[in-house]
């Protein structure tokens, strides 16, 4: 059964080339790998190749996990590059083990994704779609657990990794999802947990964490792609709430990420250490998603962002009270999201 792997690059080819080589060291067989750059300025797709060629090699941030990336894999790694156009077409087919998308713009996480996404569902053959941060190493195993338990129960449509911190790689950064308040727009603060903790108590899955979701075809057809009006922020809780009644979200507790978690933009556990990116989108699709599936909540979002712009201000951070208060303006006013169909 054939398993589409689609990576989203923007201007991060060295944490792309990195989990490159812990992909192709993957125990599963039967996948193709679909990179979509989203626009890059650095020269992203250029190194990318050259990794490809054998010319460049992947390097590790973090020496504990460097056994998932070394020795390098064989090279030369056939890829074959696409425009934005000629991918969507799907007149395009070929058997190079790597495919690379160029967009010409960047379309953000739903719209660099779904490009790839598109291209691969005009493969038949591939049953499912493995959507993986840039900025991660997997084990070997963190496909097959995902596709098993995806084959044990047919009722799943979106399947989660166990979420390790790629510079503390014992600490729990997810299990499978999170849990989400609709009252507050935010996923609630949990406690840190240790992969060798006793006790390690369940999570309610409200969403699948973006960084690794397996997503079956039947799911993409029946509910549709990602939604793009986000832009960045909010498109897989955005899914799982199309998903209610259709499909059941699943954890595979053997499939094990690591997750620099927020590499390219700026995102990061502790609010205050957020980037003003992340911040500006962070705010706006909170107050886009709430219009659509809780616009009852809407008032008490409002306060709550209104309450963490003004604890920024009395901090001195005028810049990013400021770009919360327009952020916020900017979701009231932006037409509330649709679906993005295939």
């Amino acid at each position: 059964m054939c398993v589409c792997i689609v990576l989203l690059n923007w201007n991060g080819w060295r944490d792309t080339i990195e989990c490159l080589e812990s992909i192709f060291r993957l125990s599963f067989s039967g996948y193709k790998v679909v990179i979509c750059d989203n626009a890059s300025t650095d020269g992203s797709l250029e190194q990318i190749k050259n990794w490809a060629r054998g010319k460049l090699l992947a390097e590790s941030d973090n020496p504990e996990l460097s056994r998932l990336i070394s020795p390098p894999v064989s090279k030369p790694i056939s890829y074959l590059e696409l425009t934005r156009e000629e991918a969507i077409s799907g007149a395009i087919t070929s058997e190079a083990q790597l495919i690379l998308i160029k967009n010409s713009e960047n379309l953000g996480f739903a719209g660099g994704n779904n490009v790839a996404l598109r291209y691969a569902l005009h493969d038949r053959d591939i049953k499912y779609f493995w959507l993986l941060n840039n900025d991660t190493v997997v084990e070997p195993n963190a496909l097959s657990a995902m596709e098993a338990l995806m084959l044990q129960q047919p009722e799943l449509g979106l399947c989660g990794s166990l979420n390790l911190s790629y510079y503390n790689p014992k600490e729990i950064q997810a299990q499978g999802g999170k849990p989400y308040s609709r009252w507050t727009a935010r996923v609630p603060t949990l406690p840190v947990r240790m992969i060798d903790d006793s006790e390690i108590p369940p999570v309610r899955l409200d969403f699948i964490n973006g960084s690794s979701m397996l997503v079956s075809r039947a799911f993409l057809e029946k509910v549709g792609l990602m939604e793009e009006s986000y832009f960045l922020y909010f498109e897989e809780l955005d899914w799982a709430m199309r998903a209610r009644g259709k499909f059941k979200l699943g954890f595979a507790r053997d499939s094990i990420v690591y997750h620099k978690e927020g590499a390219t933009i700026g995102s990061h556990p502790d609010r205050m250490k957020r980037s003003l990116l992340s911040e500006k989108y962070l705010t706006r699709s909170r107050v886009l998603f709430t219009k659509r599936f809780s616009p009852w909540t809407l008032p008490s979002v409002l306060l709550t962002v209104l309450t963490a712009a003004i604890y920024r201000a009395l901090r001195g951070d005028l810049q990013r009270a400021n770009l919360m208060l327009s952020s916020m303006v900017d979701g009231l006013e932006a037409p509330t999201p649709g679906t993005t169909h295939i």
